[in-house]
């Protein structure tokens, strides 16, 4: 069922499947409540793990998104988003990726749909504080990987940061500061105490582009500092972290200044230490990139099915399919001279060069940069040398063709092999 909705993502559960038969079998899975949604998916999380044993250091990228079936109110089991129009729920992924931004998979992704506002409802906030005791699961479950959670503003919670220290920081944490708390046994505060202090030095990247921002360069200089957080409660513990604070120094006129103020449980001590951390804050957005795929690329919310359950079970297989568009899309920027064939099928790469070149396949393997570029540009891309990489979208579209392709050339096989 993967294999069939992978190839057509943006396509019906109807449309996707080859006749009734495998419709009514996708639907009879999609329904059986013997099934969990994590079921689904723990295949998937294993090879994840196994994938992130092959690397020192793996970063998991939290965040969460909303899912919106308002134009499906017959859907039983959904709640509110914003407000009480607007009908769906929310889903809370892990997705690995290492620090040069290689997206490894989905480990495990937190669901719910909220309740009226006449009833008890449950604690949001708990979705960040069993995310990191999940992914300190996996790192004590993998001694030779060391994994750190990353999380945007939201994530910026005492108790989080109080739970990474009961476990002993079995992950390290990487947390964009949302609350400029005090310090214990001083006056000041955590974001002016770290302001104050003397710079490291500093660092330069570009940024990428974002909706309506242009990519452009950045320089920033960092500070560091450890701090003991004062207590708001008597039992609270004695909480030590560093935060690193990453300022602009002179951005463009009318521009606001990119400032990052970051916590973590290490200690940072010199320029690369804190670099390496602003380094790794940054491919949070690898996450954005991912929730864009799953809801423009696979199109998660045109879903038509009568239960919220089903819905989620569906997401699994979806959040599988959004993840192999993403892992083509870093693979091919941080491995390009890999051979193809570690991605695509024989089939695909060779239907889609016959379709490309209008010539034979060659015997040698072509490299996974070409036949990326290749598949691309089925999809729009134009490959000029202003173009950079080819985007999630252009190969997202052209692997649904490729697809196509492909079955064209085992059809075509098949009648001359039958004479």
């Amino acid at each position: 069922m993967t294999e069939q909705l992978a190839v057509q993502p943006q396509a019906s559960l109807p449309l996707a499947a080859m006749g009734w038969g495998e419709t009514k079998a996708a639907y009879r899975l999609l329904g059986n409540e013997a099934i969990e949604p994590l079921d689904i998916l723990k295949g998937h999380a294993d090879r994840s793990l196994e994938r992130a044993q092959a690397h020192p250091v793996v970063l998991g990228l939290q965040d969460t998104t909303e899912l919106d079936f308002s134009s499906q109110p017959g859907i039983a089991g959904l709640g509110r988003l914003n407000y009480e129009a607007r009908q769906g729920f929310y889903v809370h992924p892990t997705l690995l990726v290492t620090p040069d931004g290689q997206a490894l998979g989905v480990t495990d992704a937190w669901m719910w749909s909220r309740k009226p506002k006449d009833e008890p409802d449950i604690k949001e906030s708990l979705r960040w504080i069993e995310g990191y005791g999940r992914l300190a699961d996996l790192a004590e479950q993998t001694p030779g990987t060391r994994f750190v959670y990353v999380a945007d503003r939201e994530g910026d919670l005492r108790d989080l940061l109080e739970e990474a220290q009961r476990r002993h920081h079995a992950a390290d944490y990487l947390i964009r500061a949302r609350h400029n708390r005090k310090l214990a046994d001083e006056d000041d505060k955590l974001w002016d105490s770290v302001a104050a202090s003397s710079p490291l030095g500093q660092i330069e990247f570009t940024l990428e582009a974002n909706g309506e921002r242009k990519a452009r360069q950045v320089r920033q200089s960092l500070y560091a500092q450890r701090v003991t957080l004062k207590r708001k409660r008597k039992t609270d513990s004695d909480l030590s972290v560093t935060i690193i604070l990453a300022q602009e120094d002179n951005p463009p006129e009318g521009v606001e200044p990119i400032v990052w103020r970051l916590l973590t449980n290490r200690l940072i001590d010199t320029l690369e230490q804190a670099a390496e951390q602003v380094d790794w804050y940054r491919r949070r957005w690898l996450i954005e990139i991912f929730f864009r795929i799953l809801k423009t690329g696979c199109r998660v919310e045109k879903l038509q099915l009568s239960e919220i359950d089903r819905l989620q079970r569906a997401l699994m297989i979806y959040l599988i399919i959004a993840w192999r568009i993403l892992h083509v899309v870093t693979l091919g920027q941080q491995c390009p001279d890999l051979p193809c064939d570690v991605v695509f099928d024989p089939e695909e790469w060779q239907a889609a060069w016959i379709v490309k070149h209008r010539s034979q396949p060659p015997e040698t393997t072509p490299s996974l940069n070409d036949m990326i570029r290749i598949i691309a540009g089925f999809g729009g891309f134009l490959g000029r040398k202003s173009d950079g990489q080819p985007g999630p979208k252009a190969i997202w579209e052209g692997m649904e063709k490729v697809r196509h392709y492909a079955v064209g050339l085992e059809i075509g096989k098949a009648v001359f092999a039958s004479g």
